[in-house]
Parts: structure tokens; C-alpha cells; sequence
């Protein structure tokens, strides 16, 4: 890890935009006394902003500009009207001419990837990038991916991605081999579409340096079956949301449970500290920062209704990947992989290469 770490962040982005990120930059700025920050944003916002936050002020720098992201823009949108002059387009841009290390923006998703996509490139050999995030676990958290940002995926294209998710959680839990599954409508072999099946006999039969424990279904997610669950981007997207709904759900009703009646009331509040352990585990807080895998670069996606401190999360998991070097084991391990590959001339000839574009 480099001597002090320069993080550029989409001041702009998110539900709440400068108000929510710049004391977010001042929580981080106290938990990584290494780090700078680029602030890109409407500098009229950001310098009174700043002014209230002196531990941040020395170690930060404003870089104003003109064009905000909205959240519901269209990617294609984005990319005309933001090129060049968006804070998001600055912020990543940043990276790419090694200004910073990482950037981190809660802003817009599609516009995010299709930026960072088009400005930092893909690593060699990968076809396409992977939105990955941590999911809360009964043993503790996992990394689950690919959780929408492109839809479809063919076996090698799985296979990259069980590659990109095993180093993330390398990366992030500090485990030495964590355990890589499918996601899957059964966990026997005969199961599921063809091209999952056919990454799972790759992931079998290359001897790659992976811990696969095989397919998982659904369920395994949250018993943590696996540090790391793979799958395509709609699946994913779509257990993402579903978890996040019946979370809210089962709050829900077990508040309306709990006030119901004043006995209901008692045993709420008996059972307090219990309810209070249960929110911290699963607090959205913790667990904060998707990771747009797959790029010549570090992006952190913070979730777009983000608080102070869940934004500082994020810039946590972008100082993680930094330090540990996420980009250049991804593409150690791709490179590994193609070369897997080339000794198996039935596999590759089945296996188009990624391209790298």
C-alpha cells in the first residue's frame, strides 16, 4: 500500500449528494489518517460544507464542476451528457490517470458501471464487469455476484466471475482460499441451465487455485454455505431485491407485532437487547460498497440512500481493495486461468476468451 492513499469521491451522488458525503469523507478521513480525498462537485455546495469539518479540510480538495448524474438517467444519457464535465465522470476519471487509487460515488448504478466501463477499460481477458456486494450471513458475511450489471452469462463469462469473486473476498474477509459456489435450482450436477452446469465442470476440472464447494441454491445464501456466491446478473439482481423486501417485510410486522398490545409492549421490551443485536448484524450501514469488478481500477458503488455512515463503509472497502491489492490479483488470476485453458484444447475451443474491451 502506497506511502498516503488518494480516494476521489462523486460528491454529488446519491439521495442526499454533498450533505451526506462530506461528513462521510470526515468519519473516513479519522479511520484512515493515510488518506486524501478529490471531492468532485458544485464547489458553491462543497467549500461551506467542508469549512465544518476541520479534520477533513487539510486532506481535501474541491475540484468543482458543472454536471450532476441524476439517479434516474439513463446510462446511454449519462455517457453524452456527462463525458468530460460530470462529477461522476471526474471522479472515475481520476483513477484512470493515477490522480487516485480508488473512487467511491452513491450516485446513479448503470451510469456508474457504463463510465467506469468506458473510461479505465476492462482487465485483459475479462469479457465483462461484475457489480459484487457483501451479504449478511448466519456465520457472517459473503460475497455475492454478479448483482446486475449486465444480464446473461455464458460459462466463461461465470467462470471469470467466480475468479473476480473469490479474489474480492480474499481481498475483503482475508481468507487464503474462501469457498466459491453456483447458484443453482438444485445442487446436483444434472441440475440447472447449460451453461451453468458447464461452469460448474470447468470450475471441477481446471484446478484452479479456487475452493469450489459445487452448486447452491437460494437458501445457502444466508446460511453462508459459501464465501462467495456466484451468479448472472438478473438472478442476481432479483435475490438482491427479494432480500431486501422480505427484510423489511419481517420488520415490519414484528413492530406491528410488538405494539400490538400492552403485554406485546413488555415482552418487546424484555427482549430488547436481543432485537439490538439482531439490527446491528444486518444493519445496511456494515455493509455498505458494491465493487465494479472486472476494471483496470478500483470503483466502489455505495447504495444511493446511503448515510454518513454507510458511505464511509463503502470508502472502507475501497481503502481494503487498495491495500490489498484486488486489481492485480484479479488479473494474476484471469491470466492464470487463460493459461489453464490453453493446456486444455477441448475446454478453450468450447470457451471463447474474453476480449477485454
Amino acid at each position: 500500500m502506497p506511502d498516503t492513499l488518494t480516494l476521489s469521491l462523486d460528491a454529488m451522488g446519491g439521495d442526499a449528494g454533498p450533505e451526506m458525503v462530506l461528513p462521510a469523507a470526515a468519519i473516513a478521513a479519522e479511520r484512515h489518517p493515510r488518506a486524501n480525498f478529490l471531492l468532485f462537485g458544485d464547489e458553491k455546495r462543497l467549500t461551506p460544507l467542508l469549512a465544518l469539518q476541520p479534520k477533513l479540510k487539510p486532506r481535501a480538495v474541491i475540484h468543482h464542476c458543472d454536471v450532476a448524474i441524476a439517479m434516474h438517467d439513463k446510462p446511454s444519457q449519462a455517457l453524452r451528457q456527462g463525458r468530460g464535465k460530470s462529477s461522476m465522470w471526474l471522479a472515475i476519471d481520476a483513477v484512470k490517470r493515477g490522480e487516485a487509487h480508488a473512487a467511491v460515488s452513491a450516485g446513479n448504478t448503470g451510469a456508474l458501471m457504463a463510465m467506469s466501463r468506458f473510461i479505465l477499460k476492462m482487465l485483459p481477458g475479462i469479457e465483462r464487469p461484475a457489480l459484487a456486494a457483501q451479504w449478511p450471513t448466519l456465520k457472517g458475511q459473503s460475497v455475492v455476484l454478479d448483482l446486475g450489471a449486465s444480464i446473461g452469462a455464458d460459462a466463461r463469462q461465470l467462470l471469470e466471475f467466480a475468479v473476480m469473486g473469490e479474489a474480492m473476498a480474499s481481498c475483503l474477509f482475508g481468507l487464503k482460499q474462501p469457498s466459491v459456489g453456483l447458484l443453482n435450482v438444485g445442487v446436483e450436477e444434472i441440475k440447472g441451465l447449460e451453461e451453468v452446469k458447464k461452469a460448474g465442470r470447468l470450475l471441477r476440472e481446471l484446478k484452479l487455485p479456487i475452493h469450489y464447494h459445487g452448486f447452491v441454491e437460494g437458501d445457502d445464501i444466508g446460511k453462508g454455505t459459501v464465501d462467495v456466491v456466484v451468479t448472472e446478473g438478473f438472478t442476481g439482481n432479483i435475490a438482491v431485491k427479494t432480500a431486501e423486501g422480505t427484510a423489511r417485510m419481517i420488520a415490519t410486522l414484528m413492530k406491528d407485532a410488538m405494539t400490538a398490545s400492552l403485554l406485546s409492549k413488555i415482552g418487546a421490551a424484555l427482549a430488547f437487547g436481543a432485537f439490538r443485536t439482531i439490527k446491528a448484524r444486518l444493519d445496511p450501514s456494515k455493509l455498505n460498497g458494491g465493487l465494479m469488478l472486472g476494471l483496470n481500477g478500483v470503483v466502489v458503488k455505495a447504495h444511493g440512500g446511503s448515510d454518513a455512515l454507510g458511505y464511509a463503509t463503502a470508502i472502507d472497502v475501497a481503502v481494503q481493495m487498495v491495500k490489498n491489492g484486488l486489481t492485480a490479483k484479479i488479473a494474476a488470476d484471469v491470466e492464470e486461468v487463460n493459461a489453464l485453458l490453453a493446456q486444455e484444447p477441448g475446454m478453450a475451443a468450447a470457451i471463447p476468451p474474453g476480449d477485454g474491451a
